[in-house]
């Protein structure tokens, strides 16, 4: 296959673009930084240094079997999104010859759109009704997505992600390392959880198998949640914090997303890709991934 990845120096696109070329496909790495280029050829992905919101790039679009977006760090991401989708459905309407398969379009939204829920188990298939405010705009983006006349459309929902360096965790290994162990949000909750590197090979299955499963939503997370106070007893421990672990009233849309906690028991990618994650918990490997976090990373080196 040829695939694109939008965002392809990401904490997600990057293993997943990894992990594409490992397959033996033929990956684009589209990244905004000259810097990042070399970063891209050394791993086999072709860089393009664009912004995903340009059309600099469309002209691939005509021999394209994949487009996967997983962009982050715009102001304005929502817009950004569905800005890309536009774009790229009308070039696929425009550059595509007559009679070519459609382009398949895989979109990373996120479990946040499940909501908060401590009681109520959700899984792929579940309704919506009650999304995290802060990532409730995705939920129409991910119906434009699915349904879809031009594009074969796909959408994966990673849940927290840990591993590789790279992770919302980043500010509670930060404040664990300066001597405190602190979160937002209340006690009793428990979090659904990715590891990097499961999350990827997701993508590769579906990228792989997507002219037979466009129009289906995957939630990516692990068979099982984790207890975020369990969580946070643990890497007191492994850090040698001698307070209790302290649960922070949100102040923002961003703080609230980050103590949402969600029993979430996905099944799809299971029963139609075949996946399976393979890596340690996040508790299970806390000193590993405690250890390769950029910030402890980083100050130790």
């Amino acid at each position: 296959m040829k695939v694109i990845v939008l965002g392809a120096t990401g904490f997600i696109g990057f293993p997943v673009a990894q992990a594409l070329a490992r397959a033996g496909h033929i990956v684009y790495g589209l990244t905004r930084s000259e810097a990042n280029a070399n970063k891209l050829a050394a791993e086999e992905i072709i860089p393009i240094v664009a912004e995903p919101t340009s059309t600099s790039w469309h002209h691939l679009i005509a021999k394209l079997d994949v487009v996967i977006e997983c962009i982050g760090g715009f102001p304005d991401l929502a817009t950004a999104s569905n800005a890309i989708l536009t774009a790229v459905t009308h070039s696929a309407t425009d550059l595509r010859p007559p009679g070519a398969p459609k382009l398949s379009y895989i979109y990373t939204s996120g479990t946040w759109v499940q909501g908060d829920s401590r009681t109520d188990i959700v899984s792929d298939t579940t309704p919506i009704s009650n999304p995290v405010q802060l990532t409730s705009w995705r939920i129409p983006l991910e119906q434009a997505v699915v349904t879809s006349t031009t594009l074969n459309g796909i959408v994966i929902r990673p849940s927290l992600l840990y591993g590789r360096g790279g992770s919302l965790l980043a500010p509670l290994f930060k404040s664990a390392q300066e001597g405190k162990v602190a979160w937002y949000g209340a006690p009793g909750g428990r979090f659904a959880l990715v590891h990097a590197d499961d999350l990827a090979d997701l993508y590769v299955r579906a990228a792989e198998k997507a002219p037979i499963i466009g129009g289906k939503i995957f939630d990516a997370s692990n068979d099982f949640t984790e207890s975020v106070d369990d969580l946070l007893r643990r890497l007191a421990d492994l850090t040698g914090v001698k307070t209790s672990p302290e649960f922070i009233k949100p102040t923002n849309l961003f703080e609230e997303a980050l103590g949402a906690t969600l029993l979430l028991r996905p099944y799809l990618a299971r029963a139609l890709l075949g996946w399976t994650p393979r890596k340690p918990g996040l508790v299970d490997g806390l000193e590993t991934y405690y250890a390769n976090s950029p910030a402890v990373a980083g100050a130790a080196g």
